[in-house]
């Protein structure tokens, strides 16, 4: 599924109350300048002293500095949504090693991955522990699944993690080019598309339990199945421009650091469901060869 992290009301609004005001920046507060006046940190009008305890030339020094940027102010940057994210894949990446080595942990990952998602996802505050968590059990279930696929057809995880980094690159690199973004039509349709393809996987996943079909991905075989997994891809690289997109409002609009994990946390949802489903694909294919 999508992940929500970044349509919760509480990161809207916490992105939004960080927009700074016009004014300068001093001390975690905002001075407003009236026009035609200096700003707090300007020389002196004629005839004015310097405030007490600054010399004129200690004032000026101030006023060349440059102005504060997000690590400064404790805001969320790039740079720090870049480095969560690493992080959060690092723990994705080192247990699912673990899961690799021991398959059986691949259902306890996967339902304490779900667990851990829904509560990171609706939580109010973001929770570096839980998120870390969270990857560290998705990881045991990468790891799980991928060893599994392997051992039924050689290759396949590599193959699958090469396919996942290519639309994670082609997505970026179209974002970031601006051909493609997530407007307000476009993100009607993915929901609509979204709603149908939560319902299919609902009820699929029924008809495999009790047994009404017999076939390893159910409903989701031959090249319906391969249909449904390249609908479900696409959806998932359009969950990455959302992801961007957020991640681009937040860090304009000036939102707190720790919004950072957040981010790291959404863009870990989005890859894991996309290496699930590419996954999914090249045993479909690989199967019916």
């Amino acid at each position: 599924m999508a992940n929500p992290v970044f349509n919760t009301k509480t990161f809207q609004e916490q992105m939004h109350s960080g927009q700074q005001q016009p004014g300068w920046y001093s001390g975690g507060q905002q001075t407003q300048t009236q026009p035609g006046q200096q700003g707090q940190f300007g020389q002196p009008q004629y005839g004015q002293q310097a405030p007490q305890g600054y010399s004129a030339e200690q004032l000026n020094e101030m006023y060349q500095q440059p102005a504060a940027g997000p690590v400064d102010t404790g805001r969320m940057s790039y740079n720090d949504v870049i480095a969560k994210t690493v992080m959060t894949l690092g723990v994705v990446l080192i247990t699912a090693v673990v899961g690799w080595m021991m398959p059986a942990l691949m259902l306890p990952g996967a339902i304490v991955g779900l667990v851990l998602g829904l509560v990171n996802a609706f939580k109010r505050e973001p929770s570096p522990a839980l998120i870390l968590l969270y990857a560290a059990a998705e990881g045991l279930f990468l790891g799980g699944i991928s060893q599994v696929f392997e051992q039924m057809w050689p290759g396949i995880a590599s193959q699958a993690v090469l396919g996942t980094l290519c639309v994670f690159a082609v997505t970026l690199a179209l974002y970031a080019s601006g051909k493609v973004r997530a407007t307000p039509k476009a993100m009607r349709i993915f929901m609509i598309a979204m709603v149908g393809y939560a319902l299919f996987s609902l009820v699929n996943l029924f008809l495999m339990l009790f047994g009404v079909t017999d076939s390893m991905f159910g409903l989701r075989s031959g090249w319906m199945g391969v249909a449904i997994g390249l609908v479900a891809v696409f959806l998932a690289a359009f969950s990455l421009v959302m992801d961007f997109t957020a991640i681009e409002q937040g860090v304009r609009a000036g939102a707190p650091k720790k919004y950072s994990w957040s981010a790291a946390f959404g863009l870990t949802v989005t890859l894991v469901w996309l290496y699930v489903e590419i996954l999914r694909i090249l045993a479909i294919l690989r199967g019916n060869d």
